[in-house]
């Protein structure tokens, strides 16, 4: 199957079943409580402006930002990083040099919940084992319960890694993300409705999505200003490198701990397309992640993968 991603002017082809998050442990306590524990009770206070924060790397300020930390008030719209902030500091090849993980940091998680367009053009919540079919289009809403790094990964068919995220045409090429604010592949607010949604097109096969958590930039892996100028190289999209690919293989035979509802049907709150589309925090009385993935340890990395079946 061919995965058709017509996001900012590139076409990917994507099938969506999510596959168990490899490998994956079922849970054996709260997951999802876990998980939704370090969400605010109450609502954010919006900053009142419409503009969604910086994705880049955050300058160094004292430690407050510190990623990872789980302390960095990042469900706080108006501490968010608006600026565009760049550090020109490159990425240092060699992924082996992993990141000591800090005493007491909060294990890693990622929620995930599959959109499907409906007959009236609205995003319903779909079960993660649908099976699609030529014409259907889907939307992934992604949310991490710690600030930190977010790369996507492609394979088709057991191909090559492709690089899908971070961007050169979105969010500057960063792939910052603050804590319980959800981010949008693609986008529900894109200008153009080719490019809101992935889509099923005729060639069936399979498709997998590997989705990277950090705590901090994975090295070998370019973002940011390094990430621009590779691309006005011509040299996108991004490929990893043996070396970073192996890293990631060997992080997902970490287990993961998951939790999955199984209530499907619903449409997609306002709240949470306003979040994704503004950088604003969800709280507890959000709809929580269909899927959600916990590491088992407090650990540098999350390694999670998402099955993409179209027959």
């Amino acid at each position: 199957m061919r995965l058709s991603v017509m996001v900012f002017g590139l076409v990917c082809v994507c099938a969506l079943l999510i596959g168990a998050a490899a490998p994956l442990v079922q849970d054996d306590g709260d997951v999802r409580g876990a998980f939704l524990t370090s969400r605010p009770k109450d609502k954010p206070v919006s900053s009142g402006t419409t503009a969604k924060p910086s994705r880049r790397k955050p300058k160094p300020s004292g430690g407050s930002n510190n990623p990872g930390s789980g302390t960095t008030g990042s469900n706080n719209p108006g501490s968010s990083h608006s600026g565009k902030p760049v550090d020109k500091t490159p990425n240092k090849p060699g992924p082996s040099s992993t990141p000591v993980t800090p005493v007491n940091a909060r294990r890693l998680g990622l929620g995930v919940t599959l959109f499907m367009r409906d007959s009236n053009g609205l995003a319903v919540r779909v079960d993660p084992n649908h099976v699609f079919q030529k014409g259907d289009r889907v939307r992934v809403l992604l949310e991490t319960n710690t600030d930190g790094y977010l790369y996507i990964f492609n394979t088709t068919d057991d191909g090559p890694a492709t690089m899908i995220y971070p961007d050169a045409e979105l969010d500057e090429a960063g792939n910052y993300l603050q804590a319980h604010v959800p981010f949008e592949i693609p986008s529900s607010v894109s200008t153009d409705e080719r490019l809101r949604w992935f889509a099923f097109v005729k060639t069936a096969g399979t498709e997998r999505l590997f989705f990277v958590f950090t705590r901090e930039p994975l090295g070998g892996i370019p973002i940011d200003d390094d990430l621009i100028a590779l691309c006005k190289d011509s040299k996108c999209p991004v490929k990893p490198s043996t070396e970073v690919w192996e890293v990631v293989q060997k992080q997902m035979q970490e287990p993961l701990k998951t939790d999955k509802t199984q209530e499907f049907g619903s449409a997609q709150t306002a709240t949470e397309k306003q979040a994704a589309s503004r950088g604003l925090g969800l709280s507890k009385e959000d709809p929580p992640p269909s899927l959600v993935m916990m590491a088992s340890s407090a650990r540098s990395t999350l390694v999670a993968t998402l099955d993409l079946i179209h027959k």
